[in-house]
């Protein structure tokens, strides 16, 4: 390369390549606040004798005729220029890039590429996935976790990890965000975004593509070493604090790579900590209840009072169920390491053998107070030493603020690890047999494995009084009527130890042949086998010290983390060891329902035929094919038949034809037209299929949630169209509309029954429950179908027409509508609710400044409020609101190899708020998590 070349890559800090391997690499590498390619190709080609034209993301520079200021500068390094092409790789390029993968597509397709997740602030890919048209996501504990793609939620949409599907789960601080997540939702917050330079979201489906995800397919790919010029090598290091946490933790990235002829080798690592606080106000959601007369006051009117003694049906009034100020804190460890070995002799052939490891630990505190201790106010009835002295009541009946006397409150507090380990194997090849003839196989496994164990000790205060109030608003708040950091007030109520297990496993197969026919014409024709294998259990221990004279004076210690107020806790470890506990759960403590296995095996095969031709002026872009699924599933586990409890093995089977098409319509170099129609599979929830039934023992009863291993599918008839403008790599406007038709809908049955008539151990209760207390029974039924439909608007501009220094700026922007609902039964009776995860707006945002010194971005992400769940206890549905998150990065060049960074994350400390009941809007839990900030840098050699 010149010493003209060079000098100019010193000065602007871009990056120059002249062979065609160097151009692959600078196009996939991760550096940012690099210039983009029209502003480059200004530079370059200012007052000198060197002319250039754009094609795609890349500048090419070329000789004109000789000016007076080339001919005085060098004109040797003039003569150099015109025998090279130049790539120059900028910072928005990654974006430009996405824009030109989505325009070649024949169906739907979204792509992030490496700049693009490294240029977010993110903390992990669920995060860096809600900038796509369609996609939002759940968070917990201040993260991203799992994500719905256009209003359909995470059971529908299915990841692939380099080529192969894959399965990997973990579990959240709060019981109603569902604890443990033994489910076909992908939690992305195991993996770092740093991991990954391509990740493919594909909306419409082909018939080469696996079944299932009927919302879509999420694509994964981790770093090769040939997308890489040659020795590579990137460091990078981030110091984090979460403002409620207020320490510091560590973000760190590494990777290297090179290249010896043919072989290329790559090894990437990153590792992070972070500590963070979530806490507010939580009910343990919402029933009607009735008081026994001598429980409510006599200053309670007569109106309220006919309500609250002896009242049947809907009449009776609604509760929260122990009104606690709750906080956890949690700090959690990422780890992720990939290696590839890749064989690339030409671009005939390639062999890529990928290995991933990922752990996510998290390591959780839980505290709690709450009017949940013996007589406490947390059941259907009360009719203790509990006295209701003043109480408020809305228009739906619900109680939203009272007064108490003789109460007994409790507080909680529970120790809890939990660990995710996931390994992958895969290994891809290509290659071209003859000049019309080529192959591709895969074949992989992967493993993921879930472990959770916790401690947990129950002190109780007896016979106090406390109000609460603001039920219906934003701020609910109690106050108490004796000092609850007293120790004296506090006496050992009881303990327990649990310990879960989820397994995940898949082995993958795949081998392909694709004919070129004719130029612009391929059959192929492939077959794959899938082999996925789920096990898990729930065990626990229950210690019930209530009421026992002679115990020892356990530890105690005020709540030492971020909460609405401070209150006594049990010191855990110090307690478990005056107790004599520990390591007292095993497999004879398993929870029944709880421990059962599945197994999936799955033969496909598949014809496609792909076309590329013109009509007229027009482009014509297409793939036309079927396929042919049959899965067998084994499921084991412990059924309740009648009143008793008996171990079956039920085995299903299923099979069906997919047929799926796609055209891509180029009406000329800017305008795109698709219009999509297939027909897709969805595999029920992996609870649904266990031939089991699970039971969630709380303080006012609990559910006991069946399956039902002879459900069919769901099956998904989909249309879709879009109208997409490309202008250059400026940017992009695309407006699409999409329908599904979903047939065997899988829904709910929910009826209370007893808890002592289901046949369940009756030492499964909490001490001091009546056995007659009402459960939830749930089980999932094929109900008669669901629709959903939707309007996605999409777009991306360069401000570039704007005048100095504005031509710097950008906009990346996305809205999707969507509507769909299915009938959810209560008690016999269907009930119209929307789909479970389905936000009807979800939109995101981004504005960004870019020069090659430095930059800032800010990007919002917001979606409407969703539905969680049924809702149960007779609420219909159960709800999250809607939210807005605002981040923000800023990066500065300090040279060309060394970059600097700060960003923060959720500026607006953006709460969690579930409510109960689509009408009465209940409030379940209002909770915080607080902004995050890092400050880092990164130095590429």
């Amino acid at each position: 390369m010149s010493e003209a070349l060079l000098a100019f890559s010193r000065v602007t800090g871009l990056q120059v390549a002249t062979s065609p391997a160097m151009l692959n690499g600078l196009r996939s590498n991760r550096l940012r606040g690099r210039m983009d390619a029209q502003e480059a190709l200004r530079q370059l080609t200012a007052g000198s004798a060197v002319g250039g034209r754009i094609i795609g993301d890349t500048v090419i520079l070329e000789r004109q005729g000789h000016n007076t200021v080339a001919d005085a500068a060098d004109p040797a390094s003039v003569d150099e220029l015109d025998s090279e092409e130049i790539v120059v790789s900028g910072y928005r390029e990654s974006l430009s890039r996405a824009a030109q993968l989505k325009k070649a597509a024949t169906g739907s397709r979204e792509v992030i590429v490496a700049q693009d997740i490294a240029a977010f602030p993110d903390q992990n890919l669920a995060e860096s996935l809600q900038r796509v048209p369609g996609v939002a996501i759940t968070r917990d504990s201040g993260e991203g976790r799992q994500i719905s793609l256009r209003g359909l939620g995470a059971d529908f949409t299915r990841t692939q990890l380099n080529g192969m599907e894959v399965l990997t789960n973990t579990s959240s601080g709060l019981d109603s965000r569902s604890s443990i997540s033994r489910s076909r939702s992908f939690d992305y917050s195991i993996f770092a975004s740093e991991l990954f330079n391509e990740v493919t979201v594909e909306k419409s489906y082909a018939a080469e593509q696996d079944e299932g995800g009927i919302g879509g397919t999420i694509g994964l790919h981790t770093a090769k070493p040939f997308d890489f010029g040659g020795l590579t090598a990137v460091v990078s290091a981030k110091a984090q604090s979460n403002q409620y946490s207020e320490t510091v933790t560590p973000r760190l990235v590494g990777l290297i790579s090179n290249r010896w002829g043919d072989f290329g080798a790559l090894v990437s690592v990153a590792y992070s900590t972070a500590d963070t606080i979530e806490f507010g106000y939580r009910n343990w959601n919402w029933s009607q209840i009735n008081f026994g007369a001598a429980n409510v006051g006599s200053n309670i009117s007569a109106p309220d009072r006919a309500l609250l003694v002896g009242a049947t049906g809907a009449n009776r009034v609604w509760n929260s169920r122990a009104q606690t100020y709750a906080s956890w804190f949690n700090k959690r460890e990422r780890l992720g390491v990939t290696a590839a070995l890749q064989y690339h002799p030409d671009e005939r052939t390639d062999v890529t053998l990928d290995v991933l490891y990922g752990k996510l630990t998290n390591n959780r505190e839980t505290d709690v107070l709450g009017a949940a201790g013996t007589n406490g106010v947390s059941a259907n009835n009360v009719t203790g030493t509990q006295v209701l002295t003043d109480v408020t009541l809305d228009s739906f009946n619900s109680i939203v603020g009272a007064s108490f006397s003789g109460v007994d409150m409790r507080t909680e507090t529970r120790r809890t690890v939990d660990q995710t380990d996931f390994w992958q194997v895969a290994l891809n090849g290509r290659t071209d047999f003859t000049d019309n003839l080529s192959g591709t196989v895969l074949a992989g496994w992967s493993k993921s494995s879930f472990g959770s164990s916790y401690d947990q000790v129950y002190l109780e205060s007896v016979g106090q009084s406390y109000s609460f109030s603001g039920m219906n608003t934003a701020n609910p708040r109690n106050s108490y009527g004796f000092d609850v950091t007293d120790p004296t007030k506090w006496g050992l109520n009881g303990a327990e130890s649990r310990d879960d297990h989820i397994g995940s496993e898949f082995y993958n197969a795949k081998a392909e042949l694709a004919w070129r026919v004719a130029e612009g014409s391929t059959l192929k024709a492939g077959a794959a086998y899938k082999r996925f294998e789920n096990d898990g259990w729930q065990r626990r221990v229950v210690f019930n010290y209530d009421g026992l004279a002679g115990l020892p004076t356990v530890p105690t210690k005020i709540v030492p983390y971020d909460s609405l107020a401070p209150y006594i806790i049990a010191d855990i470890a110090g307690t478990f060891k005056v107790l004599g506990l520990g390591g007292n759960v095993n497999a004879s403590n398993n929870i029944a329902g709880g421990d059962y296995e599945l197994r999936e095996k799955t033969f496909t095969g598949y014809l496609q035929y792909d076309l590329k031709t013109t009509l007229g002026s027009v482009g014509v872009r297409a793939d036309l094919g079927v396929r042919y699924y049959r899965t067998t599933l084994d499921s084991v586990g412990t059924a309740l038949t009648g009143t008793t409890l008996t171990p079956v093995a039920i085995t299903n089977s299923y099979d069906g034809f997919l047929p799926a098409a796609n055209i891509a319509f180029d009406l000329d170099r800017s305008l795109v037209l698709r219009l999509s129609a297939n027909r897709n599979v969805n595999r029920p929830a992996l609870a649904d299929m266990r031939a089991a039934a699970t039971i969630n023992v709380a303080a006012f009863g609990g559910t006991i949630s069946a399956g039902n291993p002879n459900l069919a599918p769901f099956l998904a008839d989909s249309v879709e169209t879009s109208l997409e403008y490309y202008d250059g790599t400026r940017g992009f406007l695309a407006l699409g509309l999409f329908y599904k038709n979903m047939k065997s809908f899988i829904t709910a049955e929910t009826t209370p029954v007893p808890y002592n008539s289901t046949g369940f151990p009756i030492s499964l209760l909490l001490p001091g429950q009546d056995p007659a207390i009402l459960f939830n029974y749930t089980r999932p039924v094929n109900g008669a179908g669901a629709s959903i439909k939707g309007i996605e608007l999409a777009a991306k501009r360069d401000f570039d027409f704007l005048p100095a220094p504005f031509d710097r700026l950008g906009m990346l922007g996305n809205v999707t509508i969507a509507d769909g609902s299915t009938d959810v039964l209560f008690s016999g009776k269907a009930v119209k609710l929307p789909l479970t995860n389905l936000s009807k707006l979800s939109s995101n945002a981004t504005v960004y400044y870019d020069t090659g010194k430095w930059g800032v971005r800010a990007s919002a992400a917001m979606r409407s409020k969703y539905r969680w769940g049924s809702g149960g206890n007779g609420n219909i549905g159960e709800y999250i609101k809607g939210t807005a998150n605002f981040d923000a990065s800023a990066y500065f060049n300090v040279t060309p190899r060394f970059q600097l960074t700060v960003e923060a994350i959720n500026i607006g400390n953006e709460p969690i708020v579930q409510y109960a009941d689509k009408d009465a809007e209940r409030m379940m839990t209002n909770t915080a998590s607080g902004r995050t900030i890092l400050v880092g840098g990164s130095l590429r050699f």
